[in-house]
């Protein structure tokens, strides 16, 4: 049942110091900001203009991730209408994604190219991410499995790390409902291609209940987390390197599942490390390499269970500019997944290795922009693999583009869906998927641009519970859909609304897959300069079809509210208000005819210092 529009003294206070205002949008960054200039790496490894890449991405830019140190990578991403998050209460909560309707762990987690999806369940620990220190975030929709090998079938999400431009230092501090808090210090170098940078931060909240269940506790599921990180390099025109480390932990509480309100507590704690190279052996040819990884490890303190698990990956690849407008990708990626879990008092202790080596042809000319690649993936358990794409994108005209592509992709089983001893099956079959995509971007009038694309994609093989929850493959399930979107700018003015529509299906049984609405849209409207911004977000869903097909999820309307006034070059106040009517929708079912419900409004009001 939802809650009407409660203004508390917080909410009051924010609005009268800053002015009535609302909120930007997060995943798809606002129109103010969506310039055809806007530069992104995911789709190709180098950096273009988003206006010619062959495929739908959409952007989280930086005036975005900083609004709110508060907002967690599933807030930020929630406002992509082709993304369902679904999590399992409020703030510090498990949270899965759905993009375009594919499963949770379809989307590929990538920062700076460091797979963040961990060995065990295959996901990323979406809740546990801090972006406290990422420049944007590049939401590629569609298979991307020819550069970025497993789990991308239904595309990759990249968060880019900040790279020093200047010498400084900053300190923010942000509070507001539920006690929750952040506080955020950081100082940069810059200086003759030299960059260093540290950033500390640290979160508590008190949270919300994580369930509609009336019991006679009022305990919260409470989240604390800290975290460090550092960066330090060099970037010339011929030669660069960098070695960058982060480390994140804290401690949350969660719903027990034993329906009296019962709270679990757990430790976890991720750590990244990244060292990568470039040389420009020519002016036409260019090496890179990479060697990471990323430890991924939760503690249960009611229990002795545990997860442990370490992705190891070493990567070499060369860029190769033939010709003007021609560029050949080329490169191999070795990867070790290390899986150590003793789950409902059962352990395993398993790794897979992987290799991949793929090559992929670009052309960028005046109309026609092109990719054709191929990717070999020979995994220690399953053979060898071949995926493949073809995309472009013509200039039809001066204020009209087209673009198409197909695309192969596969997906491995995770070490859990293996091994697990609740459900897992060591003989599951590997998924595998194909997808055909059209899309159209136009400039219209006025400062309009609209655009659409539909696609099409199919999954052999579809690992799912099949038999009293056992896992098994499912011989295929479809994903068809669409989305379209309006924009508008003037001057410091603008406005964008998108609408998404997919049909998840169980190619065998006929109906949707669980957990998946069929519609979703948002609205982001406002203005936006150097000095301040005003702004306001709205974020729909449709209901969506539940495990257990007596109950499905009521579709959920919210609104958030933002404002920012940088009042001196070293003073910026902002305010944010995350659901500003307090809506109480539920989340996603849990059992026994209960469900999961949203953490409701979260005002908060925060200060930088700039040096």
């Amino acid at each position: 049942m939802s809650r009407q529009f409660q203004p508390t003294a917080l909410v009051g206070a924010i609005a009268i110091a800053l002015g009535f205002s609302a909120t930007a949008q997060a995943a798809d960054q606002p129109a103010a900001k969506a310039s055809l200039d806007t530069i992104v790496v995911t789709a190709s490894r180098s950096e273009e203009n988003i206006k010619d890449i062959p495929a739908r991405i959409s952007i989280i830019a930086p005036q975005i991730v900083e609004q709110s140190p508060i907002a967690s990578f599933p807030d930020l991403l929630k406002h992509d209408a082709a993304i369902n998050m679904v999590q399992s209460g409020g703030i510090g909560q498990l949270a899965d994604i759905y993009l375009r309707g594919t499963e949770s762990d379809h989307t590929l987690i990538l920062r700076d190219g460091i797979r963040l999806n961990n060995a065990s369940s295959g996901t990323a620990s979406l809740a546990f991410i801090d972006t406290t220190d990422i420049k944007q975030i590049e939401v590629l929709k569609g298979p991307a499995s020819v550069l970025y090998g497993t789990d991308a079938i239904g595309g990759v999400v990249q968060l880019i790390s900040k790279k020093p431009e200047k010498t400084g230092a900053f300190v923010t501090g942000e509070i507001g409902e539920h006690k929750t808090y952040k506080s955020v210090i950081g100082a940069d170098l810059a200086e003759n291609g030299f960059y260093a940078q540290i950033r500390g931060q640290r979160l508590e909240s008190d949270a919300t209940q994580v369930t509609n269940q009336k019991t006679n506790t009022n305990e919260t599921a409470s989240f604390a987390q800290k975290g460090f990180s550092s960066k330090f390099g060099f970037d010339k025109e011929n030669f660069a390197a960098s070695v960058d480390y982060s480390s994140n932990q804290g401690t949350n509480l969660y719903d027990a599942y034993t329906f009296n309100g019962a709270l679990l507590k757990q430790d976890f704690e991720n750590e990244i490390i990244n060292l990568r190279g470039r040389v420009n052996l020519t002016e036409q040819l260019e090496l890179n390499g990479r060697l990471s990884q990323f430890n991924d490890e939760v503690e249960q303190k009611d229990s002795t269970d545990f997860v442990h698990s370490k992705t190891q990956e070493a990567e070499l690849y060369t860029k190769w500019n033939f010709l003007p407008q021609q560029t050949l990708l080329a490169g191999v990626t070795h990867r070790k997944l290390d899986g150590d879990i003793l789950s409902y008092g059962t352990p395993y202790d398993e790794d897979v290795d992987s290799t991949g080596y793929y090559v992929q042809h670009q052309f960028n000319g005046t109309k026609l922009n092109t990719q054709v690649g191929v990717r070999v993936e020979d995994n220690e358990k399953y053979g060898s693999h071949t995926v493949g794409q073809i995309a472009a994108r013509y200039q039809l005209l001066p204020s009209t583009s087209v673009y198409a592509n197909v695309g192969t992709a596969f997906k491995s089983p995770t070490l859990n869906e293996l091994y697990n001893s609740w459900n897992g099956n060591p003989d599951l079959n590997p998924e595998e998927s194909r997808s055909y995509e059209i899309g159209l971007d136009q400039n219209l009038a006025y400062g309009f641009q609209t655009g659409l694309s539909a696609y099409y994609a199919e999954v052999k093989d579809l690992i799912s519970s099949v038999n009293f929850g056992k896992l098994g493959n499912i011989n295929k399930a479809s994903y068809q859909g669409g989305e379209l979107y309006l924009a508008w700018q003037q001057d410091d003015l603008f406005a964008k609304v998108t609408y998404s529509y997919v049909k998840p299906e169980n190619e065998e049984t006929h109906e949707d897959l669980g957990r998946r609405p069929r519609q979703g849209l948002t609205l982001t409207t406002g203005i936006q300069n150097d000095v301040y911004g005003i702004s306001a977000s709205l974020v729909a869903k449709s209901k969506a079809k539940e495990w257990d097909a007596n109950y499905k999820t009521p579709g959920y309307a919210t609104v958030d509210v933002n404002a920012f006034w940088n009042v001196n070059p070293n003073v910026k106040l902002f305010t944010n208000i995350q659901n500003i009517g307090d809506v109480e929708y539920k989340t996603a079912y849990q059992d026994q005819g209960y469900y999961y419900v949203n953490g409701g409004r979260l005002a908060s009001a925060g200060v930088t210092f700039k040096y």
